[in-house]
Order: C-alpha cells, then structure tokens, then sequence
C-alpha cells in the first residue's frame, strides 16, 4: 500500500490509499481516508468511527482536501497553510453570518423607552414588592434627575458612576444619566472600597450617584456626588432635556462595564448607544418579548446580563421584577418570588438555575428560561426542560455587547446527530452579527475543524477604555466585513457542527467563568503578587462539577517569611470581588515550570481538602452534627468550629444543600439565610439549637 502525504487539515491519522488494494470492511482507525486515480480524476472515500464525526463533516472535510490539491496543482508557489482558504471560507460564510436586519425603530436606550412610555402610560414599568413605578412615573423622574444632572455639568461622554442598591429607582438613576446625555459605569456595593476606587479613577467618571447608607463602603475620596435617596428634585422639569448639543446618538457612549483583566487590574469595556439598540431588537425578535411579559431582574449591575433584564422589558412595555441579593442567592425564596410576581421570563446563569432545581423547584408552566454565563450542561438543560415553556441557550462576551448567539434547547439536550455532547450548543449568531471561526493568522478554519471564535457586527464594544494597546490587540480589522469593520478575539475555542450549530470548546488562555463568573487568572495573581511577603503565586480552579468548582491559589514566600493563608485571603479581600478571592491558598516551597520556565499550571498539586485554619475543634452534639455536614457538602475531611462556610469554597448552591441535610438531621426547618448570618459552625450550631428549643416549648 502505497500513503501520500496529506497536511494535516482533517485528522492526525488520515491516510490516503488506493481503493484497489484496500479491504473497506471495518474501520481500523477513527478516520481513514481511501483515493483512487482513474483517468477521469481522483475519486474519494473515506471510513470513520460512527461515534466520533457526522457523514456531513465528513463531506465537508472531503471537499476541503479536494480544495487543497485543486490550490497546490494551481498556484504550487503558495505555503500549505494557505491552500484551500477559499474553499473554508466559502463553507463557513453560511454559518457565520447572522441575518441581516434593518431596523425600523432605533435609537439611544432613553429614547427608546420613552417611546414605550407614551405607549404603555399606566402600565407598571417596575417594581420590587415594595414600590412600583408606572412607566409615566419612570419617565417623569428620569427626566427630573437628568436636568439635574445636566446643570452638573453631564452631556455626550461624560461618563457617571452608579452605586445603588436594588429597588426601582435604580432604574431612575440609570435612565437619568443617559437621559442627561451621559454613559453609566456600574458599581456594585458589594465590591471592595479599593477596586471602587481603582473603577472610578481609572474610567475618570466625574460624577457619582449613590444613596447615604452606602457611603461607609465606599472610599473616601470621592468625585461630585448625587444622593438618590435624599436629592429634592421636584422643582425639575418633568419634560425631556433638549438633546445635547455634540450627541452623536447611537454611536455615542452609553455605558462602560469592568471585566477581570489578565494584567491584574479590570478593565473597562465601553459599549455604544447602537450597540445596545442592536442587541435588544435582535432579542425582541428572538427569543422574543412582549408587553404582556414579566421578567424577573436578579443579575447585580456589574455582571453585563443584567442589562438585558432591565432594557429589554422597558424596550417592549413589559414588567421589570427587580429582586434583591438575598432572593437571588436562596432557590427557596426565588422560587416563591416567581410564583407570587408570576414571572414569566427568567433569565440567569447554570448556577442559579441549580439553585432552583435544589429548592425542588417545579418549574411554571409556560414560563421562558433564557441560560447562560458559562457552558450549559446536557444534564441541566434536561432537567429544566419539562419544568418551563421554553428553554434558550444563550452566549456573548461583554465585548460583543451581552449575547451574540442563541439556541432553543428541544428534545434530549446535546443531542444531534444520534450523538450526545455534554453541554448544549451555543446556537448561531443574532441579527446583524457574525462569528468566524479563525486559526492564529484569522484565517477560516475548515468545515467542523476547531478555530478562535472571533465575533462582528453591530454590537462589536469601542474597546477597553484607555488602553489602546490592548484595544488593538483584541479587537482586529474584519477581513470578512465592510471596510473599517472589526473583529473582537474572544480566545474562546469553537467548532461549527453539521447543522451549522456552534458549539463552544473552552478556552485558549487563561481566563476561567466560575459560577457564571468571568476571572482573568491572572488578575488574581497580580493581586496576591502585590502582599507583603509574597515571591509568587499562581492560581487554578478545581473541580469538574459546576457545584464543587473552586478558586485555588498556591503561593511561594520570600525566603525565611511564614505566611497564613487566612491573613492572605482577607488582605486580598480588600481589592478582589468575592467570586475572585481564593476558597483556598496553599503554601508552596517553588511553583512548578515547564521546560520554558514558564508557569505550568497542570502541575499545579491538587489542594488539601482539610480545614487548615486555626481555631477550636467542634464540641457537643449540635456543632459536631453541623460540621458533619460542612464535611459531607464541601468534601473535607474535618472543619473547625469557627471556620467560614464560604472561606472553604462554599456558594449559593452548596449553602442550599448544607440546609437541606441540616433540616432533615433535626428535623426542623432550616432556610438558607442561616448560612449567610451565622456562616460558621458554631453560629449554625447555636441558632438551631436555639431554634429548637422554642420549638419545643412552643409545642409544650
């Protein structure tokens, strides 16, 4: 048998035969292709394992390699890695492009509502239980704080912080400054005083809307401020402020959003007033939303989803159900708050979806859930899939403005083909969006062949605010678009399947999403770098299922330093959000390297799964009892009396189990506001004997 050699497009074990002298019975290898030269041209076949590819690709990848000898015979002087382009660009061009739309309505964010509101006067635009504004009210207040804001000096670009909790005037404060003519720059409370601080420094906002008992979490040097809860504004126009003068409409700014950032400092994003306008039609459409909706708004801010649970409702004359942390973070009480507001469109990452599930959720019956954040698992979407009306898939990078692609999950989820994946497709590209599938030199990668997924179109970001090196490293001329055009790199990994589904693959860096979280690795680094005594760190995370997933640093002291962990973890506290503190740090004599000297990450040693910390063994029934459990839930082998449930990797999910089996060993109802008040053993301990006693007297 005589073998050609073939450049390495289709699969590492491809062979080229003659059909003449192979026996084409079983399938040896996972792909074998055969060639036969009869004097009217070549002829193809090709044997593969049933389980690994689908007869489409396998068609397409023939086509290609047809395509790559037609180029060499043609043009012999060009390199291996250029032959056959055109045939992949031809192939994919279907695939990558989304439907191109004209939209009939569009404008800035405040304009659209607007118009919504003159449509829709005494409909509940939104409410939190509490307080509810009908969209006349909205609009009304909206345009009382923007003349305020606009004495203050607020016009096209100004860019202005919000630092506000979650209740309808929230959304006051958001239109208000778009309505001035501003951009907003989200500031969740929760955050750290010190990475307030960098955000506001770095963005050079110069103008900050908060409310008086958020101000001892704040730090100290602040710009001009606006207190929403005590600002008199009703000596203010309620009429709109004339559009300002030097307002570019939809190319202007609307809002700049900080993402982890692998230097070690966030970064800000900045998307435009026409990008958004373009996502939230493109929405509207598919999957689509009507006034009659009822959406439930539980994303902070600073996470950019959550975007689409405040804009999109107010786009259509929908309800906006703005909920607070403490629901956010309990499936119980968010399952009871989507049955008494009867929501009817919920969108929220795989991690809160398994909240709910672990509440015993049953689901609402008609009921849209819209997934995303992170990969969406086959087993997940199977679980939701008979508890709801609709389940979409949805994904996009901030720089691409929220979502790019979306895909309704029917049937056994994963599933195409005859073959099942272990997550869901990611769908294909929205209106007026495109999403390339490119090798390292953005060229098109062959049909069902893995490439970067490099996205275009409408919702493409300005770039990163003020640092223009790194601008023009990830956002790239589009060779494929209009000129002028550009391409975000997203260094995400994806394949087309043979349906024209993407489907996503991880990543090619090292950022990582935990909890729908997006960690720039090295920004965690940089961080635990910058303490005192620290010579190197390194970081990883842990876990192959969603629920047990933790954010691992090793550390290496200077010479003849002791350092404790738990002081480490408080002082990088004090700059990192808390999905980006470590659960655990572990102390290391050198980090392991390749044969680069580079940081080798896979050989980073799996943590120790027993509590460290210093502090009492637990004591007497109640304690021991409670950290029985910790250890059952968290996977330890021991934990101490007066260690964190949350310093130790424990979430949402895991505090929803951790109740779940308390309740049941004391057979005593437990909510999961325990875990977030009294999150150590021995305040659990305390509160359900507590608990228990007055139950008993209660019953005497």
């Amino acid at each position: 048998v005589q073998n050609y050699a073939v450049p390495p497009v289709v699969a590492p074990d491809l062979t080229v035969e003659h059909l003449s002298e192979v026996d084409n019975g079983t399938s040896k290898v996972d792909l074998t292709l055969f060639v036969e030269f009869p004097a009217d041209g070549p002829v193809l076949a090709a044997e593969w394992s049933t389980d690994l590819f689908a007869a489409g690709t396998i068609e397409a990848w023939l086509d290609h390699y047809l395509a790559i000898l037609t180029d060499a015979v043609d043009r012999p002087g060009r390199s291996i890695a250029e032959l056959g382009m055109s045939s992949a660009l031809r192939r994919l061009r279907p695939a990558a492009l989304g439907e191109a739309v004209a939209w009939q309505q569009t404008g800035p964010l405040h304009v659209l509502v607007a118009r919504t509101a003159a449509e829709h006067p005494t409909a509940v635009a939104v409410t939190d239980g509490t307080t509810q504004l009908t969209y006349d009210e909205l609009i009304a207040d909206t345009h009382r704080l923007a003349h305020r804001l606009r004495a203050l000096g607020v016009g096209p670009e100004s860019l202005v912080g919000i630092c506000v909790d979650r209740h309808p005037r929230m959304l006051v404060g958001l239109l208000g400054i778009l309505a001035a003519g501003g951009a907003y720059l989200p500031l969740d409370p929760d955050f750290p005083a010190d990475r307030i601080d960098y955000m506001l420094r770095d963005s050079g906002a110069a103008l900050l809307i908060t409310e008086t008992p958020l101000l001892g979490g704040l730090p100290d040097d602040l710009p001009q401020t606006v207190l929403l809860d005590v600002e008199d504004l009703s000596a203010e126009p309620s009429a709109a402020p004339d559009a300002p003068s030097g307002s570019d409409g939809l190319d202007q700014l609307a809002y700049v959003l900080y993402t982890s950032g692998s230097t070690g400092r966030p970064k800000g994003v900045e998307i435009t007033h026409g990008s958004m306008a373009n996502f939230l039609w493109a929405m509207h459409r598919s999957p689509g939303l009507c006034a009659e909706d009822r959406v439930a708004a539980l994303t902070t801010l600073s996470f950019d989803i959550a975007g689409l649970e405040l804009w999109l409702p107010l786009l259509v004359g929908a309800q906006v159900v703005i909920l607070d942390r403490q629901t956010a973070s309990d499936g119980a009480l968010l399952a009871e708050k989507l049955d008494a507001y009867e929501v009817t469109m919920l969108q929220a990452t795989p991690m809160t979806w398994r909240l709910l599930l672990a509440a015993d959720w049953g689901g609402r019956a008609g009921m849209r859930a819209w997934c995303g954040g992170e990969a969406l698992p086959a087993d997940l979407a199977d679980a939701l899939g008979g508890r709801v009306g609709e389940l979409w898939n949805l994904y996009g990078p901030t720089e691409a403005t929220i979502w790019t692609s979306i895909h309704r999950v029917e049937g056994p989820a994963g599933v195409e083909g005859g073959v099942r994946a272990g997550t869901v497709p990611i769908g294909k590209p929205i209106h007026n969006t495109s999403a390339w599938l490119l090798d390292e030199q953005l060229r098109p990668v062959p049909w069902g062949a893995i490439g970067e997924l490099c996205l275009g179109g409408a919702g493409i970001a300005r770039g990163y605010r003020g640092r223009p090196q790194l601008t023009a490293d990830r956002f790239v001329p589009d060779p494929f678009g209009a000129p002028g055009s550009r391409l975000y790199r997203t260094g995400d990994r994806a394949r087309f399947r043979e349906n024209g589904n993407l489907e996503f693959l991880g990543r090619s860096d090292d950022q990582v999403k935990v909890r729908g979280f997006r960690i720039e690795l090295g920004e965690v680094e940089a961080v635990l770098r910058s303490l005192p005594g620290v010579a190197g760190s390194a970081a990883a995370v842990w876990g192959t299922d969603p629920a047990d997933q933790r954010l691992v640093a090793y550390i290496v002291p200077i010479a003849d330093q002791s350092l404790e962990p738990d002081e480490l973890r408080t002082a990088a506290a004090g700059f990192l959000p808390d999905h980006m503190v470590p659960s655990q740090i572990e102390v290391l004599t050198a980090l392991p390297l390749n044969t680069n000297r580079k940081l080798d990450r896979k050989a980073l040693p799996e943590p120790g799964r027993t509590d460290t910390r210093s502090g009492r063994a637990p004591h007497g029934p109640f304690e021991e009892i409670v950290a029985e459990v910790w250890c059952e839930v968290l996977g330890l082998e021991q934990v101490n009396a007066e260690s964190n449930f949350f310093s130790l990797g424990g979430h949402s999910l895991l505090a929803t189990r951790v109740v779940s089996r308390l309740g049941q060993r004391f057979e005593l109802p437990v909510a999961v506001r325990l875990v977030f008040e009294a999150p150590t053993v021995a305040g659990q301990a305390a509160r359900i004997e507590a608990d228990l006693l007055s139950s008993i007297e209660d019953q005497a």
